[in-house]
């Protein structure tokens, strides 16, 4: 209740407090009414042409480039999210090769999928460990009594 009161007040200059923008004047607001038409910005012409269900449009804002190029009226976002519905095969299709695998990462895949050791491509050996990870080490079977007082040792 308090804080609705405080932000109704009124400070002398005119402005209410909470950051309240005071409105243009009428010759103010009429400026910008021509100006959007004769030289809008850049977000403008983009909501426009998104607006009137564009795919691209050419902006005359850029003074080098005027009406050269054209822009796309997707926003970084719909086009990532466009990205994520799209599939292996589409992306491949359009060129995308951020999550495709190489020849030598498919063979990769499927040598550790099936269990190998390690695996050839193009007349070269690889292993298929993983960087930092260690061979598993088989033990020796040992008998006697040295082989369980060693294994208790160890865990095994």
């Amino acid at each position: 209740m308090a804080n609705n009161l405080y932000n109704k007040q009124v400070t002398p200059k005119g402005y209410k407090r909470g950051g309240g923008v005071k409105k243009p004047g009428k010759v103010k607001s009429f400026f910008g009414k021509i100006r959007k038409k004769i030289v809008p910005t850049f977000g403008e012409q983009f909501s426009d042409a998104k607006k009137s269900g564009k795919k691209t449009f050419k902006s005359t804002r850029d003074d080098k480039t005027k009406g050269k190029l054209e822009y796309n009226t997707k926003t970084a976002v719909e086009v990532k999210a466009a990205k994520k519905r799209m599939s292996d095969r589409e992306r491949a299709r359009v060129g995308d090769k951020s999550k495709q695998l190489s020849d030598k990462g498919a063979a990769f895949k499927l040598a550790r999928k099936s269990g190998k050791k390690e695996f050839t491509h193009k007349g070269k050996k690889y292993s298929t460990l993983l960087k930092g990870e260690k061979p598993n080490k088989i033990m020796p079977e040992l008998s006697g009594k040295t082989s369980k007082k060693i294994k208790k040792f160890i865990g095994a």
